[in-house]
């Protein structure tokens, strides 16, 4: 089998420390040069992102193999719930910044607080109240969005930073004090 190993240099570290990335392939120059190659794999993080994200917050895997309709129906929902969400994020980050979005965003946050007051919504506004939305040209739908994503309080939806673990002070050994099983304290023993 040919084929090509093409590295990237970064001039800054990945996050992990690393200074290059190394992709193999197989696609010959004639049919994709260096540089397509590793824009095509820089991309596929947005991929991966994509399906982590609807595994962690759409529940779109059935657990069954029994029913491969429903397990694709359910699948392809949890995809047009990723669409949503990602119009979500770019409203709010035309409006905060995409930086301060990326980095701190929590898409478990925002997805619990819509499946928390949608229920109530549905109920407390009748349906003809929505159907505004759907006769909107897409640019004033995208300003009604960015209207409405002025007034998210972001702090209510921030990814909490991970702490370091505070390491457990070792177990003394007390002689005068030796541990008892609960098991031979109960027989007796």
């Amino acid at each position: 089998m040919k084929l090509r190993r093409i590295v990237l240099r970064l001039t800054t570290p990945s996050r992990h420390g690393d200074d290059e990335i190394v992709v193999l392939t197989n696609l010959p120059t004639k049919d994709a040069s260096a540089q397509q190659v590793m824009q095509l794999y820089r991309e596929r993080w947005q991929v991966e992102r994509l399906f982590l994200t609807v595994t962690q917050n759409f529940e779109g895997e059935i657990n069954t193999l029994a029913y491969p309709k429903a397990a694709l129906f359910s699948f392809a929902l949890a995809l047009v719930a990723y669409n949503l969400l990602a119009t979500l994020r770019a409203a709010l980050a035309s409006v905060h910044g995409v930086g301060k979005i990326d980095a701190s965003l929590s898409d478990f946050y925002v997805v619990d607080e819509i499946h928390s007051t949608y229920r109530g919504m549905m109920i407390a506004i009748p349906p003809t109240a929505w159907l505004c939305f759907g006769e909107l040209a897409l640019p004033d739908f995208a300003f009604m969005l960015q209207d409405l994503a002025q007034k998210v309080h972001l702090t209510r939806f921030l990814k909490q930073p991970r702490t370091q673990k505070k390491k457990k002070p070792p177990l003394v050994k007390d002689p005068k004090h030796p541990h008892v099983s609960t098991a031979k304290l109960l027989s007796g023993g």
